[in-house]
């Protein structure tokens, strides 16, 4: 027998006996750290010519197997499954050259989701270039065909050719994974990190979700964060593996110090906007839920739940399209409601914040758009919230945060940060109020200019949040005073080494505003010499215990207090106080 023979023989006995198997990768999300999903590998029988899945499916093209193997692969994948609920997501590949093979036959996937309990909104198909895609408006039908039952689609490489830029145009995906070749070594590399800022800035005019492939740096993972791209994927996150993937807290805690804060844009969460909701057991009859709709028209959607925890909603109107067939109600009446609810809605944890939870809702398919969408308290019911509440409260705050906000930095002005100190206040949590001031700025715009100044107050703007950034916490808060005084608001268990990161990053770039001048004095107000070489930052730190009776009051005249005791010392300080 010949080697060609023998070769077809053994990829022969892999198809038949069905001899390949799935590992996951981790999919990561960069706003919380917790396992969004998983990209399924396929991987051939161990000392054999095809364990190399590059081999398996290189051999399978050449000889014309291309469908048969990707069609098993696909069948393996869902198989071995190993999502923990139903938020999570499956991402399967799927070469273009498959979309176009006269033996793609639609359905076949869907019966594999149904006998594993899987839905099509758990599962993302993920479009590989092994050949470019000859017939974009042949894929679209194809591909459309699949969004309507509710799949969604990725696409490959992006970052590594045209043709994946031009698969990005044509086929409008929901998620764009960054190819290896533009992530490795991002933080050094300031074209790559142009290239990206350039995806970041496409995907949220767009409304797609970035992916960051091959991670294998904290520095990249890092990066990636503070630019704020998605999701990522890689080594560091996670190896492919038959098990539930672990995010180790070293790195979660780099997501959450580096994701991207708004600053102080009055981000709010999810869960400030829940209102309550009828709940039912998996368990209850049809007939029960069709008789508490009949009672409260005012209800568009119920929770099901299973030991407080939701597994499921069921919104009016598709409860009733249910029913509507000649023998429906006969059919469903003494059906228990989780044979009939949707088992995929989206839920959320209540710290969420609430432009995050509107990105997932508006990405939903057409007829899920309106659904409720469910919040969670440490994974138990506390309500939910619909999209028109999620729409009105983000076009609120900002319209509010237009109105009030500083002109020259954007960020929030006085009655912001007076609400902001209020609900901490009335929260009863501790949290650090750092009132920050630049000291000699008047001698600075008298010298350079006021075009200058007010370069160097969006700077200092920019330090603060970089500074809350890398020690903060998601919801801190920065606001802007006037002038030269800003507020920042922190629940950060490291507040000194926060007002040190502000000092740090704030000496170390302020230098650049002197146009190359050495500066040798400054002249204080009064127009007396004081030996600095420029102008420097005063910090005074607050550390609110609630253990007092805080008051917005008492916070303002500690921080003033602390503040002159900074001004008096020559050179960037900080004091602080606890009370």
């Amino acid at each position: 027998m010949s080697v060609q023979t023998e070769e077809w023989a053994e990829f022969n006995k892999l198809l038949e006996e069905q001899l390949i198997y799935a590992v996951y990768q981790p999919i990561i999300s960069l706003q919380n750290g917790q396992v969004m999903g998983y990209e399924a590998l396929t991987r051939g029988p161990a000392e054999s010519p095809f364990q190399s899945p590059l081999a398996m499916f290189q051999y399978a093209e050449k000889q014309g197997e291309l469908y048969r193997l990707e069609r098993l692969a696909r069948e393996k994948a869902i198989q071995g499954n190993i999502l923990e609920h139903p938020q999570q997501l499956l991402f399967i590949n799927l070469s273009s050259q498959v979309l176009h093979d006269p033996g793609f036959v639609p359905g076949k996937t869907l019966e594999a989701l149904q006998k594993y309990g899987l839905s099509p909104r758990n599962v993302v198909f993920e479009i590989t270039e092994r050949s470019s895609i000859e017939d974009f408006s042949l894929a679209q039908k194809i591909l459309a065909h699949y969004r309507a039952q509710g799949y969604r689609i990725a696409i490959d490489d992006a970052g590594a050719g045209y043709s994946s830029l031009q698969a990005i145009a044509e086929l409008q995906p929901d998620f764009i994974k960054i190819d290896r070749s533009l992530i490795e070594n991002i933080h050094l590399n300031k074209i790559k990190e142009y290239i990206l800022e350039t995806f970041v800035t496409f995907a949220q005019k767009m409304n797609i979700s970035l992916i960051a492939e091959g991670i294998e740096q904290v520095e990249e993972l890092a990066k990636l964060t503070q630019m704020g791209v998605h999701y990522a994927q890689g080594y560091l996150l996670g190896r492919p593996s038959q098990t539930t993937a672990t995010v180790p807290d070293a790195h979660k805690m780099i997501i959450w110090q580096y994701r991207r804060v708004e600053g102080g844009s009055m981000t709010w969460r999810i869960g400030d906007l829940k209102t309550p909701v009828h709940m039912f057991e998996k368990r209850t009859l049809i007939s029960e839920v069709a008789d508490f709709f009949k009672k409260n028209q005012e209800a568009i959607g119920v929770v099901i739940v299973h030991q407080e925890r939701p597994v499921g909603l069921v919104m009016r109107d598709r409860f009733f399209q249910h029913l509507a067939g000649q023998y429906a109600y006969s059919l469903y009446w003494n059906r228990t409601i989780d044979s009939i609810m949707d088992a995929s809605p989206l839920i959320v944890d209540e710290e969420t914040a609430v432009e995050l939870v509107s990105q997932q809702a508006t990405s939903r398919a057409i007829h899920h758009l309106y659904d409720l969408v469910i919040i969670t308290s440490q994974g138990k019911m506390a309500g939910t919230a619909s999209i028109r509440t999620i729409l009105e409260s983000i076009t609120n705050v900002q319209m509010e945060s237009a109105r009030v906000a500083n002109p020259l930095t954007g960020l929030p002005g006085n009655r912001q940060i007076n609400r902001e100190i209020n609900r901490r206040l009335m929260e009863c949590r501790p949290f650090h109020v750092v009132y920050a001031d630049l000291d000699h700025f008047k001698w600075y715009n008298d010298r350079f200019g006021f075009q200058k100044g007010d370069g160097m107050i969006q700077y200092t703007a920019d330090v603060l949040q970089q500074a809350i950034a890398f020690y903060g916490t998601p919801h801190d808060f920065v606001g802007h005073v006037g002038g030269d005084d800003f507020i920042a608001i922190s629940t950060t268990l490291s507040p000194k080494l926060l007002c040190e990161e502000m000092i740090r990053r704030f000496d170390s770039g302020v230098g650049i505003f002197y146009d190359g001048q050495e500066i040798e004095q400054v002249w204080d107000r009064s127009g007396n010499p004081v030996p600095i070489h420029g102008v420097t930052l005063s910090l005074s730190l607050v550390v609110c215990s609630c253990d007092s009776a805080a008051s917005i009051e008492l916070i303002s005249q500690t921080a003033a207090q602390l503040k002159k005791k900074a001004k008096a010392y020559h050179g960037s300080v900080y004091f602080y106080q606890k009370i």
